[in-house]
């Protein structure tokens, strides 16, 4: 699979089919050896003699000066080895190479190598050189999984490029106590598609005996009554080590108003993600990420990786219940024990419980008797009295046994105990993960409300794991809201099952089915869902005809569908019969309403390629005919003011396939057309008549299925803030807003 960005072709990134795409720049020859993760092959670099052996690219890539870019690779070997960008100026001459510090060891197991770095004033073009020093002849070393493109970061992450990832520099951290800060680069095992994960890595270094931290320069603005997440990889230098992150946020003098603390329990002193969360508090306007050991011996060193500071997830579409009470990463947060002997304890080691996350909430009971567990107290959305609610959460029964009763209490704005509702037990089942769920009524004046556990163990030493709770305003599994003003129809799915693919289907009254389009192409049954809310605008709807949706989840190991959802009928309205739409399956924001001319439709020619053979002494011909083309015709259309002709041409400037729509009854159906050579006239006003007359060759062609509907993919304006300096930066990097929408820069 092709690394998303990547300026290297996927034979040259994957080594699968050939090693076509390199060559050896010094000491080396190159084979093609198998075992590999992206595809089965892999570079062998052989050296000649003793000493460092480097490969390089064959081809080179168009770079900017002052433009960061990034190179990885995955690699193994008997010695160390280290990555490359090689700099070229136009005549191929070698600027300089910006390289990776060497591997801390070496490794005979792929692990990732890595490097970022500005592109020099003089350079335009740019190689991937791999480097590694054998002490003899005949030495091989194997490298895969190559990218060299613009930094692949975060979508949403308020530190900056070179702060989350270490690949350029430290400069992105400070010493904060008792410390040194370094780049080193472990050999770290990184799934193959994990391409966050970089080849560099922060390393602090105690200075003396006793607590140590950093932090990052960084102070990105937050928004108070927010819930930010701060995440990061730790690697502590033993299991016994006390190693943490903080989230802390700070006021408009820069005074620190709170921190929020998520100690790490180590599995391994490998890299294990931790987490912390917490809700900016009234006053904070920007926060930062600190990292530390508390008791720490001089010379032992934290390593850190994937520094991210953003918007905290969201475990269920709605739900009141803030991460860290959802999720347990930093302990237990809001729960406590009202009744029983049972006890509450964050899952221990990091990864060995959970679901979402690397924690989970671990209740024990000593005896077999019930115990009530509660969380916090939270509010509910404005005027949802009296309207359902649903309860969600994951368990896993690691010891004994347990039968759980499903609770929410209600409280009004007085803090009134209105009662608890949903009180019936039922065993939990085993082994393994469930999730379970009740719906609730919630008492007409409710405003606030907690989730009450009910928890009976059936033997002695019992322990039940609670992971991923969530309490939310129950809605239709389906909704639709028709969008007049762009002729299309948003599709709201809600609570999907993960991890199933998804097909998507538009019915029509006499029960013809189309594929929906999303970003990825049609919704055909190949998409994984990975969220469990799914909202879909269908542009491509036809309009004044009911429609409706059929939704299936399949098993993504059988193919068996697993659920099917189908929603009721809407129409899109249209009210002049004399308009038709011109919009483009893979950019809706170039969709245009225009005036079509004359008899609403061409004159429409179907051609054909004929052979006619004129055979002497006979009367008729043989003709041999090839099967008779499609539908070929010209559109004659008004545009009426100067943004409308601008937006037609904003239309037509991709060269793209277009979806031809118009009122039923017009003796056309919808088309998809290729537009060929466009016509632009005046009509005979003045010369400030911004109407004009527009002949279009049309070609109708089949609907594409391969297109995707283009946008943001989840990067806001955040983003762009994190990675240009300034506004500047952002009018060289893009040529319009929309290349800014859909991050499409000049150049790539």
């Amino acid at each position: 699979m092709a690394i998303p960005g990547n300026f290297l072709s996927q034979v040259t990134e994957s080594i699968d089919p050939n090693i076509s795409g390199w060559t050896p720049l010094l000491n080396c020859t190159l084979s093609r050896g198998s075992n590999g993760r992206n595809g089965d092959g892999v570079l062998t670099v052989k050296s000649v003699a003793a000493g460092e052996m480097r490969a390089r690219t064959v081809s080179s890539y168009p770079v900017t000066p002052g433009t960061v870019y990034q190179t990885f690779a995955d690699a193994s070997g008997a010695v160390v080895e280290r990555i490359g960008i090689r700099w070229l100026t136009a005549a191929n001459t070698e600027v300089s190479i910006t390289w990776s510090t060497a591997t801390t060891v070496s490794s005979t197991s792929l692990h990732r190598v890595g490097v970022a770095g500005p592109a020099p004033a003089t350079a335009v073009r740019a190689q991937v050189v791999l480097s590694s020093t054998p002490a003899g002849a005949a030495v091989n070393h194997f490298w895969e999984n190559v990218y060299l493109g613009l930094p692949i970061r975060t979508v949403g992450n308020l530190l900056p490029f070179g702060t989350e990832s270490i690949e350029i520099d430290t400069s992105g951290w400070a010493v904060e106590t008792n410390a040194t800060l370094s780049r080193v680069s472990p050999t770290v095992q990184w799934p193959v598609n994990y391409y966050y994960g970089g080849g560099g890595a922060l390393a602090v270094t105690v200075v003396a005996n006793g607590n140590t931290s950093a932090r990052t320069v960084d102070r990105p603005v937050v928004t108070a009554g927010v819930e930010y997440a701060a995440y990061c990889y730790l690697s502590p230098p033993t299991t016994g080590s006390t190693a943490w992150l903080e989230l802390r946020f700070y006021d408009a003098t820069n005074t620190q108003i709170s921190a929020i603390r998520s100690t790490l329990a180590p599995a391994s002193t490998g890299f294990q993600r931790q987490r912390a969360s917490g809700v900016a508090p009234a006053g904070a306007v920007s926060c930062g990420m600190h990292v530390g050991l508390d008791g720490a011996t001089a010379g032992q060193i934290l390593r850190v990786d994937q520094a991210v500071i953003a918007i905290a997830p969201v475990i269920q579409a709605g739900s009141v219940l803030p991460y860290a009470d959802a999720s347990f990463e930093q302990g237990v947060a809001g729960w406590t024990v009202t009744s029983g002997v049972a006890t509450l304890a964050r899952s221990t080691p990091w990864g060995a419980q959970a679901v979402e996350g690397s924690y989970a909430l671990a209740v024990s009971s000593s005896t077999a008797t019930s115990s009530t567990i509660r969380s916090a107290k939270f509010r509910l959305p404005a005027g949802t009295g009296g309207l359902p609610f649903r309860v969600r959460f994951s368990e896993n029964v690691t010891a004994g046994g347990w039968s759980i009763s499903r609770g929410v209490r209600w409280y009004d704005d007085a803090n009134t105990d209105l009662g608890v509702t949903g009180n019936s037990t039922a065993a939990a089942p085993t082994p393994g993960w469930w999730s379970l769920f009740r719906d609730h009524t919630a008492p007409a004046g409710a405003t606030q409300a907690v989730v009450e556990l009910i928890l009976t163990a059936t033997s002695t030493s019992s322990v039940i794991n609670l992971d991923m709770v969530a309490l939310w305003q129950a809605l239709p599994l389906m909704s639709l809201l028709v969008q007049e003003e762009s002729a299309s129809i948003r599709l709201t799915l809600r609570e999907l099952p993960l991890d199933d693919l998804i097909r998507v289907y538009r019915v029509t009254a006499d029960g013809s089915r189309t594929l929906v389009r999303g970003p990825a192409g049609l919704y055909d049954g190949t998409g994984v869902i990975s969220t469990e809310q799914v909202v879909i605008d269908d542009y491509e709807a036809p309009l004044l005809r009911p429609v409706y949706y059929l939704v299936e989840a399949i098993n993504a190991t059988t193919g068996a569908v697993t659920s099917r959802r189908q929603s009721g009928s809407v129409t899109i309205p249209h009210a002049d019969i004399n308009e038709v739409w011109l919009k483009d399956p893979s950019s809706p924001q170039r969709n245009l309403k225009v005036v079509v001319q004359k008899g609403g439709a061409p004159d429409w020619s179907r051609p054909v390629e004929q052979a006619v053979h004129r055979v002497a002494g006979r009367k008729n011909p043989v003709v041999l005919s090839g099967t008779r083309g499609g539908l070929e015709g010209e559109l004659t259309v008004w545009t009426r003011s100067d943004d409308e002709r601008a937006g037609l041409h904003w239309l037509l400037d991709t060269g793209g396939i277009i979806l031809w729509q118009s009122a039923p009854g017009m003796g056309v159906d919808d088309l998809y057309v290729s537009v060929g050579q466009a016509t632009e006239a005046r009509t005979e006003g003045t010369a400030k008549d911004p109407w004009r007359s527009w002949s279009l060759p049309l070609t109708v062609v089949d609907m594409p299925t391969t297109l995707g509907i283009s946008g943001s993919a989840g990067r806001t304006w955040q983003d762009v803030l994190s990675e240009f300096p300034t506004w500047q930066a952002v009018l060289d990097t893009y040529a319009t807003w929309e290349d800014v929408f859909l991050d499409r820069r000049i150049g790539v």
